[in-house]
């Protein structure tokens, strides 16, 4: 794929994560091969690097640190000699952003995974928003901003083979360990997950075995996956972080919720786009009507994550989870 199309391929993933069109549209149009993304992203990230350091207020400095750590963020999805140390920066300038705009905001970290929690603190339900096979924490901010503006509590996480954990850790298909994990440290009364792209069966598998789930929203979540039939995008990036072929294949061959949907005994809001060409991903029905309280909503125009759809679901399904932990 060259520059242009894998840059048109991530236009409207780029803006749900709160990058400005017309900036991602000149940086990534001065792209002359795809091997110099990494390289021009981790330049436009040091650019709001340096408007933070010369901002007058904290406000304005705040901002720039988190475009600045969505950009090192992105940058981690094209080709970069330097992903490990750019989504190490997209992980600090967020930090540095949160401690700016949001001090009750707290870093927690565990074993496998590390986010922020962000929101009124001590409440007694806590999203958990979970991301997919090369997104991270910093990506989903129309999300979070969502489910922050109607009062909710928002832990946004890194799992393994994740954001900051990717270079030291490799993706499991048994995710619902690591959200053991996450709830135990949240100490939440109740708790929602929210998934995107694998991150959405990482959402159901944990609804399926973790009791202490108490809603759930799989966005684009691969019901099955088959390796011959992914794109090679997509099994390259497999190999990149489950470690290697075998282990990819492997992995692979996990992901299927076709047992597991009967046995989700919390509500759960599925959403898809007609539009999603991923094979395993391009049909969320069989989910929502397997598990025994699913909700199936289909956005026909919609891409895969429908960041091309996003007044057609977004608050739709962030009313949903806010009624459904209330």
């Amino acid at each position: 794929m060259n520059a242009a199309d894998f840059a048109a391929a991530n236009l409207s993933r780029a803006t749900g994560a709160g990058l400005d069109p017309h900036e991602y549209l000149r940086v990534t149009g001065e792209l002359a091969d795809l091997e110099q993304w990494g390289e021009a992203l981790m330049r436009a990230a040091r650019g709001h690097l340096a408007r933070a350091g010369r901002a007058a207020t904290a406000v304005s400095a705040g901002r720039h640190l988190q475009v600045a750590a969505r950009w090192f963020h992105f940058a981690t999805l094209g080709p970069n000699p330097e992903r490990a140390l750019a989504a190490a920066e997209a992980d600090t300038a967020m930090g540095r952003a949160l401690d700016l705009l949001e001090p009750v905001a707290r870093r927690i970290e565990g074993p496998g995974f590390a986010g922020w929690l962000r929101g009124p603190a001590g409440a007694a339900a806590v999203t958990v928003v979970v991301p997919g096979l090369d997104s991270g924490k910093e990506e989903f901010h129309d999300v979070i901003e969502a489910l922050l503006c109607r009062g909710m509590a928002v832990f946004a996480m890194d799992g393994p083979g994740q954001g900051v954990l990717a270079a030291t850790t490799a993706v499991r298909a048994d995710y619902h360990r690591v959200i053991g994990q996450v709830i135990d440290a949240l100490g939440a009364e109740r708790v929602g997950l929210f998934g995107l792209s694998l991150g959405g069966y990482y959402v159901a598998e944990s609804a399926a075995r973790e009791p202490r789930v108490a809603a759930a929203v799989a966005v684009s979540g691969p019901f099955r996956l088959r390796w011959d039939g992914l794109p090679s995008l997509v099994r390259d990036l497999l190999v990149q972080r489950a470690g290697g072929e075998e282990a990819a294949r492997r992995f692979a061959a996990q992901v299927d919720l076709s047992a597991l949907a009967p046995r989700i005994a919390c509500p759960l809001l599925v959403v898809d786009g007609g539009q999603d060409v991923i094979p395993g991903v391009t049909d969320g029905e069989p989910l929502a009507r397997l598990a025994p309280h699913g909700q199936y909503l289909r956005i026909p125009h919609g891409d895969h994550l429908l960041g091309n759809a996003r007044p057609d679901w977004l608050a739709a399904a962030a009313d949903w989870i806010s009624a459904a932990l209330a």
